[in-house]
């Protein structure tokens, strides 16, 4: 197998030629196709992510050390079964869930895997998509995108559970007449939109200072839009919504972007955090509690999460996002576009004509 490599940290990707794995148990060995290059991915290539003021939260610190082959967002063909492997044959084509955990703890008896506090993710602690071909530990983790085309299928894995998942947490704090503010509209962004559109939610108001990306948010189903700039303000970022800013999503999560968007809120509205581009913030605490004000932090999704935005993409109420395709040895330019902020699409790594052996 092939797979592109992270052998030190911040620097390019190495292609390495590796022994293929063979399933044992309930192991599934599936040949990858397609895999998405999430902005996650820059902080997992980099090694760090910013916590403000100069901190940073090192993987090494956690144990994460090269050599990581990075990719969570993988769909590709079942290619061999482990002897006790059930509900899949070889030549099925899966999207496969990556955000495992280490499946003894209560998060993950009750599937909320993504609260486990020694996860065990694909891509991350586990190798990953960027390569030919990727070991999956169960076949329950194998879902199933019949209809839907391959290289948008494969960013649901983490674009898609993750903007689901923050949607879902969100919605239960809005009511009739609120309107939701999206800030960031890249692939996370954009998707959100898709799917909040998707579920009948009109009321989208799509913020980013990329007047591109601001248009392509109207296209995927925002009824306004907001060029978040340094001029940009939560008193008018509020008067848009008409006093009724029931709820934010924040797909940027940087000091500026939470000081544009959580004061804009009404009374009882939530805002949701997303985006890992880093910064601190400073609030007093009694206007919390004042303005009855819900801060919810979200980090991608549940199998169960996935397969709900699977079946929705299905049904085709999903309007699909943007898709580049590269070729794998592009990886290293798409980290850096993703790093610069100059990706207008999601990218998707095309792995089916990579030479396995």
């Amino acid at each position: 197998m092939v797979s592109y490599d992270i052998l030190e940290h911040g620097q390019p990707l190495q292609a390495r030629l590796r022994e293929t794995p063979r399933p044992t148990g309930r192991e599934v060995l599936v040949r990858i196709t397609h895999c998405g290059v999430c902005h996650s991915d820059v902080h997992f290539w980099k090694g760090y992510f910013d916590l403000g003021g100069g901190k940073k939260a090192r993987l090494a610190d956690r144990g994460l050390k090269p050599p990581m082959t990075l990719g969570h967002e993988p769909l590709g063909m079942v290619d061999a079964l482990g002897p006790a492997a059930l509900g899949v044959e070889v030549g099925d084509k899966r999207l496969v869930y990556p955000w495992l955990g280490c499946g003894a703890c209560w998060a993950c008896e009750k599937g909320l895997t993504t609260l486990c506090v020694t996860p065990k993710a694909i891509g991350i602690a586990l190798p990953g998509g960027f390569a030919t071909h990727l070991l999956v530990p169960d076949a329950k983790y194998l879902v199933p995108t019949d209809g839907i085309e391959d290289a948008f299928a494969s960013t649901l894995a983490c674009s898609g559970v993750t903007s689901y998942s923050a949607v879902n947490k969100l919605l239960a704090h809005v009511h009739d007449g609120d309107w939701i503010a999206i800030i960031g509209c890249g692939g996370l962004g954009l998707l959100a939109i898709a799917i909040l559109a998707g579920l009948g939610f009109q009321r989208i108001i799509a913020c980013d200072v990329d007047e591109a990306k601001l248009d392509a948010a109207a296209t995927q189903g925002a009824a306004k839009t907001y060029c978040s700039d340094q001029v940009a303000s939560p008193a008018t970022l509020a008067e848009l919504a008409g006093g009724r800013l029931g709820g934010v999503i924040d797909f940027v999560g940087r000091t500026q972007t939470f000081d544009l968007s959580y004061p804009a809120l009404r009374r009882g509205g939530a805002y949701v955090l997303v985006g890992l581009h880093g910064g601190d913030v400073q609030i007093p605490l009694p206007p919390i509690a004042q303005r009855g004000i819900s801060i919810l932090g979200s980090y991608v999704g549940t199998l169960d999460e996935m397969v709900a935005v699977v079946d929705l993409a299905r049904s085709g109420k999903l309007r699909p996002t943007p898709v580049a395709l590269r070729l794998p040895q592009d990886v290293n330019s798409a980290l850096e576009e993703l790093e610069n902020n100059t990706s207008q699409a999601r990218t998707v790594l095309d792995l089916a004509t990579v030479q396995a052996e």
